[in-house]
């Protein structure tokens, strides 16, 4: 193991006792052997799995020709990508960052220019948008927040789901509201149909923009383009990030016709943004998992999933408080807290994630088939038995 990682690194994160050799499809390996099922996916940036040659041969033929270019400069995978965001997501316009929380900067940068500094922008409880200081003062968690007031003035959060709090917060004075139509960080929180039906009554009445967060959620892992292709609505924004760049930082803030023209040159920037290389990338994802198909696969096996785990929760109500998610974004909320638990599934070779502390994260790669899926559950099943 790395002994002298916290001599030279900020001790930021809390890292897995697991030293990587390399990934292949649905595994990585360590350098001592073990052979590990990835149902984490680099939280859910790892779509295509390890070694996807497409992906590989595309970011080789873009270094060949140029790694970087100035944003002064024009960059055909940055103008292709931007063209297939705007395809399957049905909005009209694309900026690119570096990351999510880089393109939710551009869009509160946005939201503030076309409605002005003085209206208030809605949030929810649980929400996760980022960790800079837009992003993180539109996050509901308090633990990511508490050491770094003052936050941005003007942003009120709300009970994710609670449909009278909000018909009595939002009003004329509002400018977005941001959503996350299934919370990831959260503990996988599903927007229900009447709370969405709401926000669009309020949003044809009161005309804010309506920010969707995509960045966990998008890109197919629901088994949709987006997640709110649940739902019978479309954003004014979405913000991507994750998935999209095939593993290399990449992020894109995608507007609708009304809100393309607020920036004019020199509103907003990057220097990085739009990589060439993490464009080439991203395009290959797209193909991957649009035009073959792997999409609707997600959407099925999801619900394969899904239905194995309700299975699951009828036999042990005492441990299982509920089910969540859809696709390949699926939450197991258990009675008590699941670091332990996730300790086990680890030492059974198989990865995942916990979150809200008592919620197991399944972020399996889009690839996964149903042999990966019956291998999770027989061993989930065993530990659930034994654990006490």
């Amino acid at each position: 193991m790395f002994d002298n990682e916290e001599d030279y690194l900020l001790q930021t994160y809390k890292r897995i006792p697991i030293e990587i050799s390399h990934g292949e499809g649905v595994y990585l390996f360590s350098v001592d052997g073990k052979k590990y099922l990835d149902f984490f996916s680099g939280l859910a940036v790892n779509a295509l799995g390890y070694g996807n040659k497409n992906v590989i041969l595309a970011i080789e033929k873009q270094i060949r020709k140029y790694i970087h270019l100035s944003n002064y400069y024009f960059n055909s995978p940055q103008i292709e990508l931007a063209e297939k965001l705007v395809k399957y997501s049905g909005l009209s316009k694309v900026f690119f960052a570096n990351s999510g929380t880089e393109a939710v900067e551009a869009s509160l940068k946005l939201v503030r220019k076309y409605y002005g500094p003085d209206k208030k922008i809605i949030t929810f409880s649980n929400a996760f948008h980022g960790r800079t200081y837009g992003s993180l003062s539109l996050s509901g968690k308090e633990k990511y927040k508490k050491y770094f007031s003052p936050l941005l003035p003007n942003i009120i959060q709300l009970e994710f789901n609670d449909v009278e709090q909000l018909e009595n917060n939002v009003d004329a004075n509002t400018a977005a509201i941001y959503i996350e139509f299934m919370q990831g960080e959260g503990g996988i929180n599903v927007a229900s149909n009447q709370f969405v039906e709401t926000i669009e009554n309020l949003r044809n009445k009161y005309k804010f923009a309506l920010v969707a967060d995509e960045v966990q959620s998008g890109i197919g892992r629901t088994g949709k383009p987006f997640a709110f292709n649940h739902y019978e609505i479309e954003p004014d924004l979405i913000i991507v990030a994750k998935a999209i760049g095939g593993g290399l930082p990449l992020g894109a803030l995608i507007t609708n016709k009304k809100y393309e023209n607020v920036f004019d040159r020199g509103d907003h920037g990057s220097t990085f943004g739009g990589n060439p290389v993490a464009c080439a990338a991203g395009l290959a994802v797209m193909d991957e998992v649009f035009k073959t198909g792997l999409v609707n696969d997600v959407a099925s096996l999801g619900e394969y999933f899904k239905s194995e785990l309700n299975l699951i929760h009828r036999e042990h109500t005492n441990k299982i408080k509920d089910v969540r998610g859809f696709g390949f974004l699926l939450g197991v909320e258990l009675h008590t807290p699941c670091v332990s638990f996730v300790d086990e599934l680890r030492d059974k070779e198989i990865l995942v994630n916990c979150t809200s502390e008592n919620v197991l994260r399944i972020l399996p790669p889009l690839i996964a088939t149903k042999e990966n899926i019956d291998y999770f559950i027989n061993i989930f099943t065993d530990i659930l038995s034994e654990y006490r």
